[in-house]
């Protein structure tokens, strides 16, 4: 449960499914600390003070809460230190989203329709996480909360003046009914709040969530990136006259209760929201400086290229570049070099991630790990990131790629206890061989690979016959077909391609529209995809809706290869349960291993940086918060001095104040 990644967000589908790094190719919850809880200062921010409303012999109120270790930001404390509180409200901001839309309703999300982009910004959660710390969330709708040392319950308490956008009060009610309309009708969420088992509104503003177990230290936490949604505007009539569904899709306005409102909207086509100038939350400590632009559109393409070249026509703001080829070779356009249009790359500290093409294992093809590591063989990576990517990526060798929780040499010490109990269960790799990619330098070793390959192949049962690869039990020819939603994936899978028909297996290439491809996923109806499965620097009841037996035959789940495997069930319990960050990066290790060694995918290529333009008007803090990324649109504004003509104010000293801050540094 790290801090950049909300739960949507790592759901979200914009150019790839979440891939950050697509190419071409996302904070979680957070959990204890100290302090408690207060009244509203006279400046707008909330302050939570000591434990003077806590009952006898309960814990204490809190104003935030980390996983692990105390929070940064005291009581009462003023704003984040990556903020610009003085930043300029205004501005219209045009960026892109991929694919189309046809529906607004959130719980949904990767069960029915394809939710439009940007619809977080409606809405506010429990608890709001902090971008410059690893593990921290303060209070948003809640004022407050309380649980005790086993983790068993959590209480939250609202703020007083939380509103809705039609003035009408954020209720316990609706907290309730937003629990179980996730619990009961999103897949994916579901999932995560199955350990609720109980949720009783226990005052005034109180909601208490009791967990089926205690021990569960992320939970509290977890519930509090709760989407809290109007209980009263879903059980009344839609635009239609008849009573609105939370199990169906709708292009009906919701009604929110976040910093922006939506404005207008062409369905499949664009979206505007506008901010909503009397934000009950505009003042409170966790806000200042943040969502200053009067309001983001999101225009839709089917072709990110054709994003691309809106981009550079000056249609739209911002972009983020996802094609190691444009970053390379696409800006060399007037606005570029006369210094209008910028380029930044923001480090990925947030987070780590698996992409990779991933087998389908519910089909018996892909049954024989053997097999799947005969892929990994064929896929010749140097030969990818020389000719496709101009050499600016680095192979993923692990599913938690760029985190200390990534797994390197022999497993030793706590993870090695761990994984002794489940030593049948696991190849035995595990225990003696640190996981490697192939590798090839040249024409020699890719030769010598495929020659590897077609020997693993025949030890899965396979055998070449009038150059078709063929099951020599059943006789049937193997075939495989790579389901892709993203152009940018096809010349590198075309390359592929020629390598593993080179070995006799038959495959084909099928390019599909956003929504023939999210149902084929829904229906499990594909051979191999390019999956990403973001991991935040704290993981815990995700992995289950990434690999947990459970998950496997759930629709809409993350469990896209289909993993069904004790072992991966025994080490994600490991990881919910542990105690203190030392268990849980041993338990997380030894996941990572058994994931590798069990060849459930062919890891792809990663990138450490997100690559950005944007149009030389848009500012953003001197300092930006470690765990963020770019931050964008949350902590930027629009720059009055550029727009009208005027050099910028640019400063090395802390953003306390506009002259404090930048437009960007030019990385050109």
């Amino acid at each position: 449960m790290n801090v950049a990644l909300t739960v949507r967000q790592l759901n979200s589908n914009h150019w790839a499914r979440s891939n950050v790094y697509l190419d071409v190719t996302i904070s979680r919850r957070e959990l204890l600390a100290s302090a408690s809880l207060s009244l509203l200062a006279p400046t707008g921010g909330y302050l939570f003070s000591g434990t003077a409303a806590a009952k006898p012999n309960e814990p204490s109120w809190r104003h935030a809460v980390s996983l692990y270790g105390d929070v940064k930001y005291p009581l009462g404390f003023a704003h984040f230190d990556y903020v610009n509180p003085a930043a300029a409200k205004g501005g219209n901001v045009r960026q892109s989203a991929a694919g189309t839309y046809d529906n607004f309703n959130v719980v949904t999300e990767g069960v029915k329709g394809n939710l439009a982009a940007g619809m977080d910004l409606i809405y506010d959660t429990l608890l709001l996480p902090s971008l410059d710390e690893p593990s921290s969330a303060y209070g948003l709708l809640a004022e407050a909360l309380s649980y005790p040392d086993d983790f068993s319950w959590v209480r939250y308490r609202l703020c007083p003046d939380a509103r809705w956008h039609d003035g009408t009060p954020v209720t316990p009610e609706d907290v309730v009914f937003s629990l179980n309309a996730f619990k009961n009708h999103s897949p994916r969420l579901g999932a995560y709040y199955r350990h609720v088992v109980k949720l009783e509104i226990t005052g005034q503003r109180e909601i208490t969530f009791t967990f089926d177990r205690p021990g569960l230290r992320q939970l509290p936490q977890f519930v509090g990136q709760l989407i809290v949604l109007p209980k009263r505007w879903w059980e009344a009539n839609n635009s239609a006259g008849t009573k609105r569904n939370i199990e169906a899709t709708t292009l009906d306005t919701p009604l929110g209760s976040g910093p922006y409102r939506i404005k207008s909207f062409e369905p499949g086509r664009s979206i505007a929201y506008e901010r909503v100038k009397d934000y009950w939350g505009k003042d409170l400590n966790v806000r200042r400086g943040c969502n200053n632009f009067d309001e983001l559109r999101f225009v839709y393409f089917r072709d990110s290229m054709v994003a691309f070249e809106a981009f550079k026509a000056g249609d739209l703001d911002w972009h983020v570049e996802r094609s190691a080829k444009s970053w390379a070779t696409g800006y060399q356009f007037p606005a570029f070099k006369e210094g209008r249009v910028r380029r930044e790359e923001f480090p990925i500290r947030n987070m780590g991630l698996m992409q990779a093409f991933a087998f389908n294992i519910r089909r018996p093809k892909f049954k024989d790990p053997s097999l799947r590591r005969a892929f990994n063989f064929a896929f010749d990576f140097e030969a990818v990131n020389r000719d496709f990517f101009f050499g600016q990526y680095q192979r993923i060798s692990s599913y938690f790629h760029g985190t200390e929780l990534a797994s390197s040499g022999l497993p030793q010490g706590k993870e090695l206890e761990i994984l002794e109990k489940i030593r049948d269960e696991v190849p035995e790799e595990v225990f003696t061989t640190n996981y490697w990619n192939p590798t090839n330098g040249g024409k020699e070793e890719a030769r010598s690979n495929l020659l590897r390959a077609m020997e693993l192949l025949e030890d899965s049962g396979f055998a070449v016959r009038e150059m078709r690869l063929i099951d020599v039990v059943t006789g049937e020819p193997l075939q495989v077909e790579f389901l892709l939603e993203n152009p940018a994936f096809v010349p590198s899978v075309l390359f592929y391609k020629a390598a593993l028909q080179r070995l006799g297996i038959a495959v084909s290439a099928r390019l599909v529209d956003s929504v023939q491809y999210e149902n084929r996923l829904r229906q499990r109806d594909y051979d191999v995809i390019v999956a990403v499965w973001p991991e935040t620097l704290s993981p815990g009841n995700e992995q289950r809706e990434f690999w947990g037996s459970r998950a496997a035959d759930v629709p809409g789940s993350r469990n896209l290869v289909g993993i069904k495997n004790p072992a991966v069930d025994v080490l994600i319990e490991h990881i919910v349960s542990a105690r203190d960050r030392a268990a849980l990066v041993a338990a997380t290790k030894a996941l990572d291993r058994v994931l590798l060694w069990n060849h459930y995918v062919v890891p792809q290529w990663s990138y450490t940086n997100l690559r950005t333009a944007r149009w030389d008007k848009l500012g953003r803090p001197q300092v930006m918060p470690k765990y963020g990324v770019a931050a964008f649109p949350m902590i930027w504004w629009w720059d009055e001095q550029v727009v009208a003509g005027t050099p910028a104010a640019k400063s090395a000293g802390p953003c306390n104040s506009p002259g404090d801050c930048v437009m960007n540094d030019s990385s050109r």
